[in-house]
């Protein structure tokens, strides 16, 4: 994994909007990266892009409002990138959805929604996005997973299945897309503090677990640019995800014992 500049970096990001995106966005911005932001929310959009400008006028900055498991959006996404800054460098694949409710009370409609959302849509925008990262200056994938594609939990099983095949998707690519000059970092985040819990497609209200506080969203994007920056593989970019991971590995007859509470 190569080390990079992150000033003049050209960067699409999906689910831009809000909570992780957003905060990249900034940062991103602030470390003079070139970045075109894709979600569904045009007004929140503007809202980052005028952030961003007021913050300095000099950045560059550009949007494209839409579902990103639209084929067309994706496409218009890199194409945005390549017509406004020359070129593409990195693809973050931040967009996802949440569920919560019990396996034998859920549908199947609402989980191949999910794996569209926080799955499908990554893969095809990787692909979309290949022949300019090709092209591109020490070019990145960097896939926003989840500690949930480490360890599944009750109630969430739509929302970890589709994590944990990006986790499986990232570990495959990382290996292939090196022979083309393309490093891949994966970003596993913990509890952070979005609107994720107020945004999910089932289940809102009905968490049966302390949220706990969460870690800033900014925490999470300046140790993801960081690792960007430094070639990391992959971070856990909280301490009690990371603490969940280990016991897991070391006990995971444990964890599922803990995890019982909240079947």
């Amino acid at each position: 994994m190569a080390k990079r500049k992150i000033s003049g970096m050209r960067t699409v990001i999906t689910g831009a909007s809000s909570g992780i995106g957003r905060a990249l966005a900034l940062e991103l911005a602030r470390r003079s990266a070139r970045c075109v932001l894709v979600a569904r929310r045009g007004e929140k959009l503007e809202a980052v892009a005028a952030e961003i400008l007021a913050e300095s006028a000099e950045a560059e900055v550009e949007f494209v409002v839409g579902d990103i498991t639209d084929p067309l959006v994706r496409k218009a996404a890199k194409e945005k990138c390549v017509m406004a800054f020359g070129g593409l460098d990195a693809i973050v694949n931040n967009a996802g959805i949440g569920s919560f409710g019990r396996f034998v009370d859920s549908d199947p409609q609402r989980f191949r929604q999910i794996m569209e959302v926080n799955f499908f849509a990554a893969v095809e925008m990787i692909r979309e996005a290949l022949p300019a990262l090709q092209a591109g200056t020490s070019p990145i994938v960097v896939n926003i997973g989840s500690i949930l594609g480490h360890r599944g939990i009750p109630r969430m099983y739509e929302y970890c299945s589709s994590k944990f095949a990006l986790q499986g998707l990232s570990q495959s690519l990382r290996i292939e897309l090196r022979s083309m000059g393309i490093d891949l970092l994966m970003v596993s985040p913990g509890t952070t503090k979005t609107e994720f819990y107020d945004s999910v497609v089932h289940g809102r209200g009905e968490v049966p677990w302390n949220k706990g506080p969460g870690v800033p969203s900014a925490t999470v994007a300046r140790r993801t640019v960081r690792a960007i920056e430094k070639g990391k593989r992959e971070i856990i970019p909280n301490l009690l995800g990371g603490l969940l991971v280990w016991a897991n590995h070391r006990a995971p007859g444990l964890v599922d014992r803990f995890l019982g509470r909240y079947a």
